[in-house]
This record gives structure tokens, C-alpha cells and sequence, in this order.
């Protein structure tokens, strides 16, 4: 008797064979693919590079444009995980190219790597006000600076711009937080404070921080200008914030450091000195160091508000402190600059000039830079205090408060003589000055052959930087020398 089940039943088993077969089919002829685990960064970035599709057990190289940085083997399914790949010290501000290349043929995955560099707080994240990965303006070059774009409505502005993702942050005297593009410096959107800002925003995980003279800081969307909190102090803000774990540190005039959540704006902690705070916190190691107008440098526990030490000038201490190698760098009104030891706050030394001193120092191959209101730009070996040179601004006369920007060599600063300079780290000579026809207090920012200050943008002419172009997959060359990654490639988790 015929059973239409038991006949179905070879049918069945052949058609399972055949999906399953078409499947492994598709698997093996699917296009190689990479996932970066990062899509920007600045120069010598570590990015690792993880694929599919490719041939099983075989070795892919792993280019960083034209260069063969890594050799992986694949395993058995034709995958790998976390090659290690690094944007080199000299690649340029830009779209690069991330590619995984089957040895021996032209089977692989590319994907887009984009260098640059922020400078998204006063310090930047390293505390010393200078950039390790400026590479394109230098010593040779920085002659050729022309403006870029400036931003007349603002009118002016005292703060220092900020930078992140392609797009710069000014705060100004107009009463208004204004993001411009990086590129062409056309209004992305604004937003109106109750009165002006006196300093510089912070940028943190796509919002901004900016403290107001009527008394708030702001929390903006970076991407909207929507305001996501405020926070209302007992008086005005004259301190830019820092953000450090999820926690903006800012000094109020209040006389308080207060310590909120960068997600909510919840008090944390405030620390209340002998009066206004008008220093810029640095936060480093878990520590929190700030200058008070009561003539005090502080060292406060990050997580608690805890006062570790102080040390006491003899004068107002609106100087921002600069950190590095375990020594805090802060300027007084008492005409030193200081370097103390940042466990302890023991004097190490101080260097006399004849001003005040409230403009920040920046740090950069142990030296120390700073402006004074003696009219001068100051150099010191970081180590010693021992003077290296000083260069005068051009008019006698003008005092300097903004604080210095080093990077690739050059320091700049601009003075209330009306003049942005750009001066040889080494040996104080002046490269290049800019007369901007009015006084200038605010503190350059320079990043991605970009320098910063006020509403202004200063680059290179065009056509000195060349983008990357996407490399042909035929034109590569693998390093034969280079040995598969240990402990070799692993199958990528789904």
C-alpha cells in the first residue's frame, strides 16, 4: 500500500541538505567585512579591526592606508577579531582608510577612519594646555597662517573656543553659547544665557557645559543647543568647567568649587574656600586642583571634595593650574609663578615677575609657558624655574591675560594690544602676528592645522593638506617581514 509519509520522508532529508548547502554556499561566497572600534581619533590612535567573509585560515593584512601595520590569521568560519592597527604620529587631519587584505590576492574590507584631534575643555584632557598631536602647523609653516572664517555677530568674546567633532563652541559676551562649523564657521544653532559668559564651554559626551554670569551653568545638546539642565549658583561663573567621570567641576564666584553630575546637574559636592572662585579646575589622578581669590591653591578628593592640601600665595590666584609629572603649574597675583609638588602642595620653586600673573601656563617638553601684565611672554624650564627667554608684545602698555596654547613647536597667545602671536616654543622669536584691532583676552585653542581664538579661525592656505584617498585594493603591498598577531585570531562573538 502506498504511504505518501515514509516517500516524503527521503525528500525531506534531500531538500534539508540542499538549504543547508545553499546556506554554507552564501556564507563562504559573502563579501569580506571590517568593524573599527573607533571611527575617529586623533593621530597614533589604536584601533582594532575585526572581520567576516574572508577565506578560512589564511592571513589578512591589516593596512592603515598604504601601510602594512598588522598580519592576522583567520580561523576556521574566515574570521578575526582585535587586530591592532594605529593612525601614524604623521597622518593629517581627515578621512583615512582602514583595510583587511587577504594575502597573496585582492579579497578585502575597507572602512573609513577619520583623524583629528579635540580640544574640548580649557586644559584639554591632558591638564598642560598643549596638543601632542599637532601635525601640521610647525615652526616652517606657521608664517602662512591666514584667517579662515571669523563670526562678526558675536561681538566680543573673553573665553577660549572649544572643539570637538567638527564643530567649535564659543561663549560670549553677546549673552550666547554659539556653535559654529569647523569648516566654514556658518551658525549651527545659539543659545541665550541670562547674561554674558565670561569663559570658555567644556564638550563631554554630546553636551556642553557653560557657566553664565547669571549665575547658571548650562547643559546644551551639543547637536541642538536644546538645554538638557541648569545649575544655579549663589552669584556668577567666571570659571570654565571641566568634566571628568561623569562629574563637571566648576568654580563659582560664589566662592564655592562645585562638583554635579554631567548627566543630571545634582549637586555631588561644593567645597567653599575663603572667596571667589575664578580658577579653572584641572583634574588629574582623582584629584581636583583649583586657585581661589582668597590666595589659595587647593587640592581637593574628586570623588569627595575632600581638601587634601592647600598652599597659600601671597596674592589672588586666578591662574588655572597646569598638571603634569606629578608638579601643579599656577600663576598669583603676587607676581609668581609656582610649581608644587602635587602630592604634598610643598613648594619645588617660583619664578618672579614684575605683573600679576592671572593668564594659565601651558606645559610642553618641560618647559613652562605664561603671560603676565608686565607685557610679557614667559619660557621656563619646568624642572629648575630657570628663565629661557620672554618676548614682549609689540605695544608697550598692554597687559596679557590669555593663557598660551602650545603645539608642534609654537606657542600662541593672544594680548590686549590687539595682536594674536604665534612664537618659536624653543627660542621665543616671533613667527607670525595677527592684529585683530581690538583687545583680546580670549585663549587660542589649535588643533587639525586650525588655530582658534575668540570667533576667529586662522589656517594655512588651501590646497597645503591633501585629503587621504581610498586605496586600490590591487595597489597594496603586504609587509612580508611582519608575523601573524599572537595568539592568533578568534572567532568573532555573534
Amino acid at each position: 500500500m502506498f504511504n505518501a509519509r515514509e516517500c516524503s520522508k527521503p525528500i525531506s532529508l534531500f531538500a534539508s541538505h540542499f538549504v543547508a548547502c545553499l546556506l554554507l554556499c552564501v556564507i563562504a561566497s559573502a563579501a569580506p567585512s571590517i568593524i573599527l572600534s573607533k571611527k575617529t581619533g586623533p593621530p597614533t590612535s589604536r584601533i582594532l579591526v575585526s572581520g567576516h567573509g574572508f577565506s578560512p585560515n589564511l592571513g589578512v593584512d591589516i593596512f592603515f592606508d598604504t601601510q602594512d601595520e598588522a598580519l592576522v590569521v583567520t580561523n576556521s568560519k574566515g574570521e578575526f577579531e582585535n587586530a591592532k592597527a594605529y593612525a601614524p604620529r604623521s597622518a593629517r587631519p581627515g578621512q583615512h582608510w582602514v583595510t583587511a587584505l587577504e594575502r597573496n590576492n585582492d579579497k578585502g574590507a575597507q572602512e573609513p577612519f577619520l583623524v583629528q584631534t579635540d580640544w574640548s575643555e580649557f586644559h584639554r584632557h591632558n591638564m598642560q594646555r598643549m596638543n601632542p598631536f599637532e601635525n601640521v602647523l610647525d615652526t616652517k609653516n606657521v608664517r602662512s597662517l591666514e584667517l579662515k572664517w571669523n563670526y562678526p555677530p558675536i561681538g566680543e568674546v573673553t573665553s577660549q573656543p572649544t572643539f570637538e567633532d567638527g564643530v567649535v563652541y564659543v561663549a560670549a559676551n553677546d549673552d550666547n553659547v554659539y556653535a559654529l562649523n569647523a569648516e566654514t564657521g556658518a551658525k549651527l544653532w545659539n543659545y541665550t544665557g541670562g547674561d554674558h559668559f565670561y569663559a570658555g564651554p567644556a564638550v563631554a559626551k554630546g553636551i556642553v557645559y557653560a557657566g553664565c554670569q547669571d549665575s547658571n551653568l548650562y547643559a546644551l545638546d551639543a547637536r541642538t543647543g536644546a538645554k538638557l539642565w541648569s545649575f544655579k549658583a549663589g552669584t556668577w561663573f567666571s570659571s570654565s568647567p571641566v568634566v571628568a567621570d561623569d562629574v563637571v567641576y566648576i568654580g563659582s564666584n560664589d566662592s564655592n568649587l562645585y562638583a554635579l553630575s554631567a548627566k543630571t546637574g545634582s549637586k555631588v559636592w561644593s567645597y567653599t574656600t575663603g572667596f571667589e572662585v575664578v580658577s579653572s579646575p584641572a583634574v588629574v589622578n582623582g584629584v581636583v586642583y583649583v586657585g581661589s581669590t582668597d590666595g589659595q591653591v587647593y587640592a581637593l578628593n574628586a570623588a569627595t571634595g575632600a581638601k587634601l592640601w592647600s598652599f597659600a600665595t601671597g596674592g589672588n590666584v586666578n591662574s588655572s593650574s597646569a598638571v603634569t609629572n606629578g608638579v601643579v603649574f599656577i600663576g598669583s597675583d603676587d607676581g609668581n609663578l609656582y610649581a608644587l609638588n602635587a602630592e604634598t602642595g610643598s613648594k619645588l620653586w617660583s619664578y618672579k615677575v614684575s605683573g600679576t600673573i592671572d593668564s594659565s601656563p601651558a606645559v610642553a617638553n618641560e618647559i613652562v609657558y605664561f603671560g603676565a601684565t608686565d607685557n610679557n611672554m614667559y619660557a621656563v624650564n619646568a624642572a629648575t624655574g630657570a628663565k629661557l627667554w620672554s618676548y614682549p608684545m609689540e605695544f608697550i602698555g598692554f597687559t596679557l591675560y590669555s593663557s598660551p596654547a602650545v603645539a608642534n613647536g609654537v606657542v600662541y597667545v593672544a594680548s590686549y594690544d590687539g595682536n594674536v602671536y604665534a612664537l618659536d616654543a624653543k627660542t621665543g622669536v616671533n613667527l607670525w602676528s595677527y592684529y585683530a584691532q581690538y583687545d583680546v583676552e580670549s585663549s587660542p585653542a589649535v588643533t587639525n592645522g586650525v588655530l582658534y581664538v575668540g570667533s576667529n579661525a586662522f589656517s594655512l592656505p588651501r590646497g597645503n593638506q591633501a585629503p587621504s584617498k581610498r586605496p586600490d585594493l590591487k595597489t597594496l603591498h603586504p609587509d612580508l617581514s611582519l608575523k601573524a598577531s599572537k595568539p592568533g585570531a578568534r572567532a568573532m562573538s555573534h
